[in-house]
C-alpha cells in the first residue's frame, strides 16, 4: 500500500488505544486491537475494514482532538479503507481511473446515456418515441441479445473482480493478529454479523451518527438499502427464469412476483439511500475523511438514481416515454456495474472478509483459553 505516513499514523493511534482500552465494549474493532501487541500493515488493514464507522469511540475518547494525542480512529480508518480498495483492485489502470474520483459513476452513466441514445436513434429512429406494450416491448427498443450479453459480461467482470479482491485481501491479512484459518463456524458467525449489521449498533444503543446522540437511524436505513438491493437481485433472477425457462418475456404484470419484488426493492433503496444522504448533510465532519464522504455520497446517489429510474420506468412503461426511460435506466445500471469493483460498493467485500477473520480469531482465542484451563486443571474433565 502506497501510503506509509497514513499507516504510521494508524499504528500510532492503535497503540494508544491498546494502552487505554476504554472503548473495548463498543464493537469488534477493540477486541481485535487487544489481541495484538504490534500493528503491521496487515493488522491496520484488517482492523480498518472491521470498523463500521459508528463513531461511538470518537465521542467517548478522552484523547480525541483537541487533545495532543489527536486520536480519531473513524477518520484514519476511513482513509485506510480508501487505500485498501485502490491497492487490491484489478486491473490497476482501471482502478486508477475509476477508483480515485467520486466523478467516475456520473461520467460513466453520462457516456452510456449518450451512446445509448445515439445508437437507439440510429437503429429504431422514431420508434423510440412510440408506445410499446405487451410481452417483448422492451426489446423493440433495445435487442434482448444485446442486453443479455452486455450485462452478463459486466456481471461476470464484477463478480470476478470482487472475488479477486477478497482473495488478495485475505492473503495480505494472513499475518494479522493471531493465526486463524477460515472455518464454517467463522463463516456463519460473519454472515450473521453482516446480516443484522451488528456493529452498526455501537455499544448497543446505536451509532453516534450524525451527531453525538445515539441513534439506530443509520442501521435501519442501511438495512433498507442492503435488503432492497437483495430483493432487486431476486427479481432479476426470477425474470431470467420466466424468460428463458418459462418462455415469458418482459415486461411482466404489476402484480407478478417479478414486479412486486423489484418494486419493494426499489422503494427500499430509494428510502434508504436518500435517508443516508440526508444524514450525511447533518453529520459531524470531525470523525471522517473528506475523500471518503465524497465517494460514499457518490455511491449512494448512484444507487438512488438506479432505483428511482427503475421505478419511473415501471410507472411509465405504457407511455411514449418508455423507450427513453429504458435507456436512461440501463445507463445508470451500466455505470454501477463498471464502477462497482473500484468504489464504495466494494466495501462489503472487505468488511465481510474482515468479519470472517475476526470470527476465526475469536474462535481460536476461545479454543486456546479452553486448552489453558484444562492444562491448569488436569482433573477437571474427570470431575465433570
Amino acid at each position: 500500500m502506497e501510503a506509509p505516513d497514513l499507516i504510521a499514523e494508524a499504528e500510532r493511534q492503535l497503540t494508544v488505544c491498546n494502552a487505554c482500552r476504554y472503548c473495548e465494549g463498543y464493537c469488534a474493532v477493540f477486541p481485535a486491537i487487544e489481541s495484538r501487541r504490534t500493528f503491521a500493515l496487515a493488522d491496520v488493514e484488517q482492523i480498518a475494514n472491521l470498523c463500521h464507522d459508528c463513531r461511538d469511540c470518537f465521542y467517548a475518547c478522552q484523547y480525541a482532538p483537541p487533545h495532543e494525542f489527536a486520536i480519531n480512529l473513524p477518520k484514519v480508518f476511513a482513509e485506510v479503507r480508501q487505500e485498501t480498495y485502490a491497492h487490491h483492485a484489478r486491473p490497476r489502470a482501471a482502478a486508477r481511473v475509476l477508483g480515485r474520483s467520486a466523478a467516475a459513476w456520473p461520467l460513466a452513466a453520462l457516456l452510456a446515456l449518450v451512446v445509448g441514445l445515439v445508437a437507439t436513434l440510429a437503429s429504431v429512429g422514431g420508434a423510440l418515441g412510440s408506445v410499446h406494450t405487451g410481452p417483448g416491448a422492451f426489446y423493440e427498443i433495445i435487442p434482448e441479445l444485446f442486453m443479455e450479453v452486455l450485462f452478463s459480461v459486466l456481471g461476470l467482470f464484477w463478480l470476478l473482480s470482487w472475488l479477486g479482491s477478497a482473495m488478495r485481501f485475505w492473503r495480505e491479512t494472513q499475518g494479522a493478529g493471531p493465526r486463524a484459518a477460515a472455518s464454517l463456524p467463522a463463516l456463519l458467525q460473519a454472515m450473521g454479523d453482516a446480516l443484522v449489521l451488528r456493529y452498526l449498533g455501537g455499544g448497543g444503543q446505536g451509532c453516534t451518527y450524525p451527531g453525538q446522540q445515539f441513534s439506530q437511524a443509520r442501521r435501519v436505513l442501511h438495512h433498507l438499502v442492503a435488503y432492497g438491493f437483495a430483493l432487486d437481485l431476486a427479481s432479476t433472477a426470477l425474470a431470467a427464469f420466466y424468460d428463458h425457462v418459462l418462455g415469458i418475456p418482459a415486461p411482466y404484470p404489476f402484480l407478478s412476483p417479478v414486479v412486486l419484488l423489484g418494486t419493494l426493492g426499489g422503494i427500499g433503496i430509494v428510502i434508504g439511500s436518500a435517508g443516508l444522504l440526508l444524514l450525511r448533510t447533518q453529520a459531524d465532519a470531525g470523525p471522517t475523511s473528506r475523500t471518503a464522504v465524497r465517494k460514499d455520497s457518490a455511491f449512494l446517489a448512484s444507487l438512488l438514481l438506479v432505483a428511482a429510474t427503475g421505478l419511473l420506468l415501471l410507472s411509465l412503461r405504457d407511455t411514449i416515454l418508455m423507450g427513453t426511460l429504458l435507456i436512461v435506466h440501463l445507463s445508470t445500471v451500466f455505470a454501477l456495474f463498471v464502477t462497482a469493483p473500484y468504489g464504495k460498493f466494494v466495501h462489503l467485500v472487505y468488511r465481510f472478509v474482515a468479519l470472517v477473520r475476526h470470527a476465526a480469531e475469536r474462535g481460536r482465542g476461545a479454543d486456546a483459553s479452553h486448552r489453558r484451563d484444562r492444562a491448569a486443571s488436569p482433573g477437571a474433565d474427570r470431575k465433570a
